[in-house]
């Protein structure tokens, strides 16, 4: 829990008398009631982040207050160590219940403890592929790939998790039978498919099994002659810390993915997350530069180039959508919903999960502006969708909210949808 601060508070109170506001009148403009901004200011309550962000935003700090918060002391996940493409087995156990695992081991522990088994069978026994079978894996398991992240909108992450690793296994290994040529696509193919597979494991809440993943992606591509992914390495990392509310690491991170030597998409998706951490630490004005980079990036994008296409699929206008998210977090709520809601109706009604992690942020907008009734009216059919497609990320942004209405909990609105949001918001992702 963070600890009242009497630094934040005084300066708090400084800021709001140079700006000439009441108390009442802050209150107004962050909508938290006088009595609780009295407190912080007297370093009896600590501010929450959100309040933190509002009256930063409400009184033009540029990101002052922000720094004067205590540091969140949550471990940060550790880098994941480089491998290479054949370093391990992977062993993964499925369940009829449910529970379901899945283990790297290296080639001498499999060896040393033996795997007993109804059925076993080698890869590494089979002669070399005909090019023409390489050719139509490729082909097959690219249609594949498209296929599982549309349904990846739809359903939950454990229910795709064991055949998209199991496809990861397969480039992999056949890759090892083909020639040269044939390879390099196999394992480029098998990279995407391991990033989308450290996406997925993300949204269920291990970081660290996400990183490990995400440079299991970079092994496969780099071992394809693809250096690139390791730029998108770096962005996947910064969303990490994101998720941690470390502004510096986030823009650091990003800032790294954006070398000339990356293709264009790959600096658009960094200059937006770094966006994204300008817009936690309060600065508005780096915040909107980084946007503008992201689109310039993506402007010089060329839509034909050969290959899965890298981060989203389906956010027709990812600059304005992120900008809507941005917004939020610079404490300017009301403009963040306004975004939102255009961004949303372009966004098609069969991306689910992107309907959903976009719907909550716009619901948590405009419960920050005090449109609590909207807000809810938002919120009320997501429940069902956000327990269907089960993601540890949205439901950060789904806990935000709940806090947010629990000030107005005498409200009718927020007694009708209350019980439903906080079960939902505490339930199990997995």
């Amino acid at each position: 829990m963070p600890q009242p601060s009497t630094g934040f508070g005084q300066e708090l109170r400084k800021r709001r008398l140079e700006a000439g506001l009441s108390l009442t009148a802050l209150s107004g403009a962050v909508h938290y009631s006088k009595a609780q901004l009295s407190k912080v200011e007297r370093g009896l309550k600590a501010p929450s982040r959100d309040l933190a962000r509002l009256c930063d935003a409400a009184l033009g700090a540029g990101g002052s207050l922000l720094v004067l918060l205590a540091p969140k002391t949550a471990d940060q996940p550790v880098d994941p160590a480089p491998g290479h493409v054949h370093e391990e087995d992977w062993r993964m156990q499925l369940s009829p219940d449910g529970p379901n695992t899945f283990q790297p081991v290296g080639r001498r522990g499999v060896m040393g403890a033996g795997v007993a088994s109804l059925m076993t069978w080698r890869s590494d026994s089979a002669g070399p592929a005909t090019p023409t079978a390489g050719a139509e894996m490729q082909e097959a398991s690219r249609s594949l790939f498209t296929h599982y992240r549309r349904l990846g909108q739809t359903v939950a992450p454990g229910l795709l998790l064991p055949v998209l690793i199991a496809q990861t296994h397969t480039l992999r290994e056949l890759s090892a039978h083909c020639d040269s040529g044939t390879r390099r696509h196999l394992l480029a193919l098998g990279s995407r498919y391991a990033e989308y597979v450290g996406w997925l494991v993300q949204e269920t809440g291990d970081e660290r099994a996400a990183l490990w993943w995400t440079q299991r992606a970079v092994d496969l591509a780099a071992a394809g002659g693809d250096r690139a992914l390791a730029g998108y390495a770096l962005v996947r990392r910064a969303l990490v810390t994101l998720y941690h509310d470390d502004a510096e690491q986030t823009i650091a991170l990003a800032r790294r993915a954006q070398s000339s030597a990356l293709p264009p998409r790959i600096r658009g998706l960094a200059a937006q997350r770094e966006a994204q951490g300008h817009a936690l630490g309060g600065d508005h004005r780096a915040c909107l530069h980084a946007l503008d980079r992201a689109r310039a990036f993506f402007a010089r994008h060329d839509e034909g180039t050969d290959g899965p296409v890298i981060g989203t699929m389906h956010l027709p206008d990812p600059v304005g959508m992120v900008t809507g998210w941005c917004l939020t977090d610079l404490g300017r709520p009301r403009e963040a919903g306004e975004e939102l809601d255009r961004q949303l109706a372009l966004v098609d009604e069969n991306a689910v999960r992107t309907q959903v992690r976009y719907g909550v942020r716009r619901a948590l907008a405009y419960a920050s502006a005090g449109e609590i009734d909207h807000a809810c009216e938002l919120a009320a059919p997501l429940l069902d969708r956000v327990e269907a497609v089960g993601s540890a990320t949205v439901t950060t942004d789904l806990r935000r909210l709940a806090r947010v209405l629990a000030r107005h909990a005498n409200h009718p609105s927020v007694r009708r949808l209350g019980p439903r949001l906080g079960t939902v918001s505490h339930s199990s992702i997995i």
